[in-house]
């Protein structure tokens, strides 16, 4: 079934989407988000798509493939908790950094972000999988 009003908004809604799923990504060691959720609004937009067009088309809009989203994630996940390791704290202990980046001023960033990027990428990696591999069948 193609419908020219389901394409035409899931086009734009898709944008909106994965904007508000990085801002939930940005937000979450602060406030309520995070990777997890970020992830699934994410892996909602590309969904969305699956289903307004076809699978090898939101393929090709994914532009990588899932295994490889999940694979990514794990190593950001799992290698945030190096840099503890390296100042002799316990892994996974979440470490501060103030850089000065010209333009943006002084950024006050944490080895929690890493983390947190990678549970967004195995999240929508785990989530495209299954959907996409059943959109298929």
């Amino acid at each position: 079934m193609t419908s020219l009003i389901l394409q035409t908004a899931a086009r734009s809604l898709v944008a909106v989407l994965l904007l508000f799923s990085i801002f939930l990504l940005l937000r979450g060691h602060d406030e309520p988000g995070g990777g997890f959720i970020g992830g699934l609004v994410a892996a909602a937009a590309f969904t969305l798509y699956a289903i307004s067009f076809d699978v090898p088309s939101t393929r090709r809009v994914l532009g990588i493939r899932p295994q490889m989203m999940i694979a990514i994630g794990l190593l950001l996940a799992g290698g945030s908790g190096v840099f503890a390791l390296l100042t002799q704290d316990p892994y996974l202990t979440h470490l501060w950094y103030d850089l000065d980046i010209p333009g943006f001023g002084e950024v006050h960033l944490g080895t929690f972000l890493l983390f947190d990027i990678g549970v967004f990428l195995v999240v929508i990696g785990t989530t495209l999988l299954v959907v996409l591999t059943l959109s298929e069948e």
